[in-house]
């Protein structure tokens, strides 16, 4: 069970570093565009469609939680 357990947070962590991967370009250039705020960056991502790591709506919290990873 204990390497089961391993083996699952292993592909969740690097499930959430591929998405952050890909989303992290686009929250570079809708800061770039002068969208800053947490709130203003996840509307943005919305209105562009992308999909948050499990496939639902952006809100402030996840967008924290998105830049936090490139901070590690």
């Amino acid at each position: 069970l204990k390497a089961a357990t391993q083996r699952s947070v292993a592909v969740r962590k690097a499930n959430a570093q591929s998405h952050a991967a890909n989303v992290l370009p686009v929250v570079a250039n809708i800061q770039a565009a002068g969208i800053t705020t947490l709130g203003g960056i996840a509307s943005e991502l919305n209105a562009r469609g992308v999909k948050s790591p499990r496939g639902g709506r952006w809100y402030a919290t996840s967008v924290k939680h998105l830049l936090s990873w490139k901070l590690t």
